[in-house]
């Protein structure tokens, strides 16, 4: 994964230069853009994917493309930050996760939210999830989204 989120930099063209200070990353517009195009034409079978940017070691960059509301989820030990590209779905954040079963150290998915608030994202939001907060993004029929996350080590 790590392979090709340096050879998906080196194609795309991300602006690092030589005189820039180690785990310096600048990722222009375009470049998002670009990637949101190559995500929205290999879609798996949940219709989202996503590219990881980069791994910082307190924290790491992914850009995801979603076109169905997939599984609602818990991460133990990250925190989440959305910037929302572009596109529109609803977020359902805090009550009871339903169905959690651990799918990975530290990550927990189920089919839905009891009890939680649910707020609209569009373009331009940013959106603070903190670990272990249970949260489902849901798109509508015929919505897409694409938003910038930043999952940083909380504990």
């Amino acid at each position: 994964m790590r392979r090709t989120a340096v050879l998906l930099m080196a194609l795309a063209g991300f602006a690092v230069g030589a005189d820039d200070p180690p785990g310096f990353a600048l990722f222009k517009s375009s470049d998002l853009r670009n990637i949101e195009q190559q995500l929205a034409q290999k879609l798996g079978p949940g219709k989202s994917g996503s590219e990881q940017l980069g791994n910082y070691g307190t924290h790491t960059m992914m850009l995801a493309h979603v076109e169905a509301t997939g599984q609602a989820e818990i991460h133990e030990n990250l925190t989440d930050i959305f910037v929302v590209q572009n596109g529109e779905a609803s977020l359902t954040v805090g009550g009871r996760l339903v169905g959690g079963q651990t799918t990975a150290p530290g990550e927990i998915r189920g089919t839905s939210i009891e009890g939680g608030v649910t707020k609209k994202l569009g373009a331009g939001d940013i959106v603070n999830i903190p670990a272990g907060t249970p949260h489902h993004t849901q798109v509508g029929p015929g919505q897409k989204i694409t938003y910038l996350v930043i999952k940083v080590r909380a504990r």
